[in-house]
């Protein structure tokens, strides 16, 4: 019989691809994860991997019980949630895009600590990116994240996504300025998000339809900076609107061509339908993000 514990680990490599990030991803050792994976060979009485350079591989046969892996931890995974009938035995492991976990998640919570008192959410703040790979990889149970038009998501097997709803995205200037169209900026430094981001590469486009490239002297995943250097005069951007909150921008924003919007939308594992708590927390952000467009500027 395979332990589960030492299949995750077998999961885990086929995921992340080396060792080193299966142990720092599970806070184990890498001899502590070598050593069990050698455990599962015997288990399995097959080899499961096999010397790469420096590194390991999955053999055939440890790609084929990789994907055992998966079904099992799926099947395990569900078996757990329809044991639990009280919401908040097992905690929410919760990642938000930034905006959403400064505006979004509060509000959410505070609901939930009316609906749910005893239910426990943890949450981490993490792009998109990252965020929806751990939640496939099981670091995560529920994801807030969004795409850009155009720009959709890749879907992964055991993964669902449902909508939030939409976000409007604007050129932002200083407070200074007057709205002004995206063409009459080709000549402006810009803060943009990094290279290699959906939101990056949806901006520059977005510049390169109104005719030029765009000087991008400034690169922050931390949108807070990007307010800081347009209300200083340091650059102009694009921003969505759910950074304000409740608040009015305290920039001069402006419409971009055709009134863009980025679509929020929340991701779980579809072993999670029968965890209630898991339905709860999403419930939550569904109706804090409905109460935040009814009262957005």
């Amino acid at each position: 019989m395979f332990e589960l514990r030492r299949l995750r680990l077998l999961h885990e490599l086929a995921l992340r691809g080396t060792i080193a990030e299966v142990a720092a991803s599970l806070s184990y050792s890498p001899s502590t994860v070598s050593q069990q994976l050698s455990l599962l060979e015997r288990e399995a009485g097959v080899t499961l991997l096999e010397p790469d350079g420096r590194r390991v591989r999955l053999t055939p046969q440890g790609r084929m019980l990789a994907q055992h892996a998966a079904r099992a931890l799926e099947l395990d995974e569900a078996a757990r949630a329809e044991l639990i009938d009280t919401p908040g035995w097992e905690p929410v492991r919760l990642s938000a895009m930034p905006t959403a976990a400064e505006t979004i998640v509060p509000a959410a919570l505070t609901a939930l600590a009316e609906r749910a008192p005893e239910l426990r959410v943890e949450l981490a703040e993490l792009p998109p990116e990252e965020s929806l790979f751990e939640l496939w990889a099981r670091r995560f149970d529920l994801v807030i994240a969004e795409q850009y038009p155009g720009y959709t998501r890749e879907q992964r097997d055991g993964v669902e996504h449902d909508l939030l709803g939409e976000d409007p995205i604007r050129i932002v200037l200083p407070p200074s300025e007057h709205p002004t169209q995206l063409s009459d900026l080709r000549d402006r430094a810009w803060v943009m998000e990094p290279e290699g981001t959906a939101a990056r590469q949806w901006a520059v486009q977005q510049c390169r339809a109104a005719g030029f490239e765009p000087d991008v002297r400034f690169e922050a995943a931390d949108l807070t900076t990007h307010v800081r250097l347009v209300a200083s005069g340091h650059a102009v951007g694009m921003l969505p609107d759910l950074i304000w909150g409740d608040e009015p921008s305290p920039l001069t924003v402006a419409d971009l061509p055709g009134s863009p919007v980025r679509e929020v939308f929340t991701a779980v594992r579809t072993s999670s339908h029968a965890d209630e708590s898991v339905s709860l927390v999403r419930a939550a952000l569904r109706d804090a993000f409905a109460a935040h467009r009814r009262v957005a500027p």
